[in-house]
């Protein structure tokens, strides 16, 4: 691509960018819906903004930095720069926007000794840029006004540069690339900038920036200083911006997003909802409240308690009722089995069918009276769970912990404080019989109390 064919491109692209700006300016004379036309929303969306816009700028270009750099040039020669820009605002803070940028960038060596370095008295190089970047809007907001009226913003991208530079030599002849070469030079560039915002009004902005362009390469300025540099320019430059759309939205770039959470705040129709929003939470958590109040403390709620007011530390069922638990007179006599009749010892080691830890109803006897020793003294116990051998050791590990749970499980509801129970599970462990006998294994499915 030739420097004249580039110029005729970016005029092409000006005027069609022109055309998209006017078709979309006709869209104001349209009629408009009701949705279009009513207040924006803080959360409604891009469709309630104008976003598009089309900039055009003119400005000085040099190859010194502000922020500093080498350069093979010790002077610069101001230089007209111009450019246009299409912009589609993505966001409240954030854009992209397409650039297409012209001008020369030149220099001298008229402070270096004899006017001369590298060879070289002057440089003077005609370029055109394309660059896509992001422009991001930083404080935005202002805080007196309803609506933004200034916006500083950052601008960051990447693009490619076509250039072709001129010389003058120490011998005061003169060098031109592209007759040499038959072409401009293409290179990478990263553009980055800073600039501010005046909004005129709500649809014209007036634009004033600075950007610093690096590049790929070090003949911009006619000069390889053998790969040591890469070169770069920078342009200062002042532009107006025109946003398309209906004038019925708003630009979508001065919107002010605090006043208009405050306007949404204090909607009429938005505040009875939010009325009506803690009237229901309040009905919430009142229900709630009655769902938890406990008047007697039983660990019942009073609306399913059936028994209300039981005294304090009374044992109760899920309907809050006292469970009155039989009261057996640990003197009587039991059989087991077909042996002759014995008295139900406290603390007498609790037995167990095979592969279970529900107790036996003979058990109860020797369990009631260990519960009216333990209620009536200090006394702490630990309710250590066996079984015989069948099954793997870690079932049987569980199945005796679970039978110690059962024992504990019949003390606590009989009155006893379950701090004062300990439970341990040994398994098959400790055998008190022979678990090769069916009789040995029977002796061995058991719970001893160790008090």
């Amino acid at each position: 691509m030739n420097y004249s064919t580039l110029k005729k491109t970016v005029a092409l692209s000006f005027v069609a960018a022109l055309a998209v700006g006017a078709a979309k300016a006709q869209t104001s004379d349209a009629p408009m819906t009701s949705s279009a036309t009513s207040t924006a929303k803080v959360f409604g969306g891009r469709g309630q903004y104008n976003t598009f816009s089309l900039g055009a700028n003119v400005g000085i270009v040099s190859p010194f930095l502000a922020t500093g750099g080498s350069n093979d040039f010790t002077d610069f020669k101001a230089q007209l720069g111009y450019g246009v820009s299409l912009r589609d605002q993505l966001a409240h803070s954030f854009g992209l926007q397409l650039d297409v940028n012209g001008g020369k960038v030149a220099g001298d060596n008229s402070s270096a000794a004899g006017g001369v370095a590298y060879g070289r008295r002057s440089f003077s190089t005609s370029f055109v840029s394309g660059t896509l970047s992001g422009v991001v809007n930083v404080a935005t907001i202002d805080y007196i006004r309803r609506k933004n009226a200034v916006n500083f913003f950052l601008t960051g991208g990447a693009g490619l540069l076509w250039y072709n530079p001129t010389m003058v030599m120490a011998n005061g002849s003169t060098f031109d690339f592209k007759a040499v070469s038959g072409h401009e030079t293409k290179e990478l560039i990263i553009p980055v900038g800073v600039g501010v915002k005046f909004r005129l009004t709500d649809a014209l902005a007036l634009n004033l920036g600075y950007k610093e362009t690096f590049m790929d390469g070090d003949n911009l300025d006619g000069t390889y200083a053998k790969g040591t540099t890469k070169d770069h320019y920078s342009y200062g430059y002042g532009g107006l911006e025109y946003t398309f759309g209906p004038k019925s939205k708003p630009n979508l770039d001065w919107v002010n997003p605090v006043a208009m959470m405050y306007d949404e705040l204090y909607d009429a129709e938005l505040r009875r909802e939010v009325a009506a929003l803690k009237s229901r939470v309040s009905n919430v958590e009142n229900a709630v409240a009655d769902l938890k109040k406990d008047s007697d403390g039983d660990g019942v709620s009073d609306q399913f308690d059936k028994c209300p007011n039981t005294p304090a530390g009374t044992v109760v069922d899920g309907a809050g009722c006292e469970i009155k638990f039989p009261v057996i007179d640990t003197s009587v006599f039991v059989r087991k089995g077909s042996q002759p009749m014995v008295k139900a010892d406290a603390y007498s080691n609790i037995q167990f069918d095979f592969d279970s830890s529900v107790l036996r109803t003979s058990s109860y006897p020797v369990l009631d009276a260990t519960s009216s020793d333990l209620r009536s003294s200090s006394a702490s116990v630990t309710l250590n769970g066996y079984a015989s051998s069948e099954g793997t050791a870690a079932h049987n590990l569980r199945l005796s912990k679970d039978r110690a749970n059962s024992v504990k499980t019949y003390l606590v509801n009989s009155g006893v404080d379950a701090k004062r129970i300990k439970v341990k599970g040994f398994g098959e462990t400790h055998p008190i019989a022979d678990n090769s006998t069916e009789e040995g294994r029977i002796m061995n499915r058991r719970v001893e109390f160790k008090k």
